[in-house]
């Protein structure tokens, strides 16, 4: 975690929000960040996205619940179900294979809405060096150049109701993740949520995977240059600030955020 502190990704007696799954990346980040806590003054609280996926989120909560009791960090649970009306099950039971894109605006939509009610400063997830690989290849794959161009964004604070992300496991790769939550018997719950069958990202990580093991070190270097290339992707396609949707008034490149589309508003 000392590229926290270099990077100044969290500044002194700052409120941090964690965004915690019950997976192995988010407990292991939330376990880090409580040991950096006992050492750099700052605070923190989880939020927990319960998607309402059957058969599957129950366990991940349970897990998330069990690890974040064990820390002694405070944690607020939102549901689709309670906000929405509907759990995630229901909103795609027509087209599973929109399922991911769905969960995702959600879940980001909630995250940054709570995290910001919270009063945080910053949003840290648990993506690591697999993850934001795959999203660099699916961006460019989709001719997705906003996407591909705002990157992470974690470091830009581009609306005032925007709770800025910050990735603090991003160059860590998810196997090594795997083997330091073992080792720390952390608790988590390592269960492939039934809809990731319909999902993009399952077939970029096989062929990273293979790119990996074919020529170590490829997901470091694509990660990297990616970074370097970043600003300037910033500056040519990245607007310095963002409007609000005109529904729900949350942040958007667009007059309605993708959110208020899904939910037909």
């Amino acid at each position: 975690m000392r590229g926290v502190r270099e990077e100044q990704l969290i500044k002194k007696n700052e409120k941090v929000a964690v965004a915690v799954s019950g997976g192995k990346d988010s407990i292991t980040l939330a376990y880090l960040l409580k040991k950096l806590q006992l050492r750099y003054p700052f605070q923190m609280e989880a939020i927990i996205i319960d998607e309402g996926i059957s058969g599957y989120r129950n366990l991940t909560l349970d897990a998330a619940k069990a690890q974040l009791e064990r820390l002694e960090i405070s944690y607020h649970i939102e549901s689709f179900k309670d906000n929405f009306d509907k759990t995630l099950d229901i909103f795609v039971e027509n087209n599973k294979e929109n399922a991911c894109s769905t969960c995702g605006v959600l879940r980001r939509y909630l995250l940054n809405k709570k995290a910001r009610e919270l009063s945080c400063t910053k949003l840290a997830t648990g993506h690591n060096l697999d993850d934001e690989g795959q999203s660099v290849i699916m961006n460019l794959m989709r001719g997705d150049i906003i996407r591909f161009s705002r990157g992470q964004n974690y470091y830009k604070k581009i609306s005032d109701k925007f709770v800025e992300r910050i990735k603090p496991l991003r160059y860590f790769l998810e196997k090594e993740i795997v083997i330091f939550a073992l080792n720390n018997k952390l608790i988590f719950d390592s269960s492939e949520c039934p809809y990731a069958v319909y999902a993009m990202r399952g077939e970029v990580g096989k062929f990273l995977d293979k790119m990996e093991d074919l020529r170590p070190t490829t997901k470091y270097s694509l990660l990297s240059g990616y970074d370097k290339i970043l600003p300037a992707l910033n500056k040519c396609f990245i607007p310095e600030s963002i409007g609000a949707c005109k529904i729900c008034g949350e942040p958007t490149m667009d007059g309605v955020c993708m959110g208020c589309k899904i939910l037909g508003k």
